[in-house]
């Protein structure tokens, strides 16, 4: 007698067991890593901006894959900095220079408290506004450090997820192909879809943006808001942030110019932004979509929209992708159930006299027979 204990489990069994592991060990991971799906998501999306560079440095110049792949990291790195970094330099500059406005602070401090009946400006309230201010600011300092924190393990992993993207890209790929569940033709479709979404959300968000950054700018300058140029930079950034954009910066302007006595112009910049600012965007948004990556609009809306509250900014991109790929599924389950069917519709149809019990009715009286039944 073997001492080898007996498996109890079946083969089918075992089949069964090792795909209820793998789905189990599958969630858990995403679970864990849910804090950390932005860095994977944004890797994904700069693979495909990044990938033609990568194609026609490493793969037809042939140059050192390595090379290749840092200096497109550091093309990154530098494109996303700078920005930030003429973002807070601006207003380093500004705050740095605050002590110049006391006066038209105050003025508008005034002018409020004289609108409002509220005296903001009275010992009780400042000291009042004085501690909660101090009440936040203990508040928000952790908070704060434990953000910068969590950026900075985003963008890392972000970074190191892109570098062996492109390393091990023929690897990937491979995996890819090997472990969906798809056929060559499904995969080109998903790829397709990827590519067109990417075009039509990344490239079209940043121009989206500057547009309106631009438009922002001239419309503080028309109704003479101070520093136009630098509200207006402050608009391109504030652009990216989903539902709020733009408002975040021509609302407060308006609010100045009220306070300021100017209504008109205050009612102005309320109309101009509200009318042309925020309707500019739905409308460059479903032009641009058409022409750099040939998504439907209605795709485009609704799936930022549903994007934006699972997954943050990142979301603006993945949205759309995801309801592309929904479409593109469908349309492969149509077909591939169409091939099934095939042989089913090609097949002989049983006489509809045996089928239909109203056969006669349709198909008439039954021949008589020519012979009398004495000569068979």
């Amino acid at each position: 007698m073997s001492d080898a204990a007996e498996n109890i489990y079946t083969p089918r069994q075992r089949h069964v067991l090792l795909i209820v592991a793998l789905l189990a060990l599958g969630a858990l991971t995403l679970f864990g890593l849910a804090s950390y799906l932005s860095s994977f998501l944004g890797a994904g999306i700069l693979y495909v901006v990044l990938r033609p560079w990568f194609s026609a440095l490493g793969h037809r110049r042939g140059w050192n894959r390595q090379l290749v792949t840092v200096l497109l990291l550091l093309f990154t790195v530098v494109v996303l900095m700078i920005p930030f970094y003429a973002l807070s330099t601006m207003l380093f500059e500004r705050l740095r220079n605050i002590g110049q406005y006391t006066e038209q602070v105050l003025t508008v401090v005034h002018r409020l408290e004289r609108l409002t009946g509220v005296a903001f400006t009275s010992e009780q309230n400042v000291r009042t506004l004085l501690g909660q201010a101090a009440s936040q600011v203990s508040h928000w300092l952790p908070l704060l450090a434990g953000s910068l924190l969590h950026l900075a393990v985003v963008v890392g992993l972000l970074l190191f997820t892109l570098y062996f993207l492109f390393i091990q890209e023929e690897a990937f790929l491979r995996n890819l192909r090997r472990y969906l569940p798809f056929r060559p033709a499904t995969l080109a479709k998903l790829w397709e879809a990827l590519h067109d979404n990417v075009q039509a959300n990344v490239l079209g968000l940043v121009l989206i943006s500057a547009v309106q950054g631009g438009l922002t700018g001239v419309l503080l300058w028309v109704f003479q808001v101070p520093d136009p140029a630098f509200w207006g930079a402050i608009g391109f950034f504030v652009a990216f942030i989903p539902v709020l954009g733009t408002p975040l910066v021509w609302g407060p302007a308006a609010i100045y110019q009220f306070a300021q006595g100017a209504i008109g112009q205050g009612v102005g910049i309320l109309l101009v932004g509200t009318v042309v600012v925020m309707n500019v965007d739905n409308l460059l948004r479903i032009v641009l979509a058409r022409r750099l990556g040939h998504v439907h609009p209605v795709v485009t809306l609704a799936g930022m929209t549903l994007g934006v509250g699972l997954f943050g900014i990142v979301g603006l991109v993945i949205g759309p992708l995801l309801l592309s790929y929904l479409g593109v599924l469908l349309r492969v389950f149509a077909e591939e159930n169409r091939q099934s069917r095939a042989p089913e519709e090609v097949a002989p149809v049983a006489d509809p006299g045996r089928l239909l019990p109203l056969a006669g009715k349709w198909c008439g009286p039954p021949e008589a027979d020519p012979q009398p039944a004495a000569n068979r």
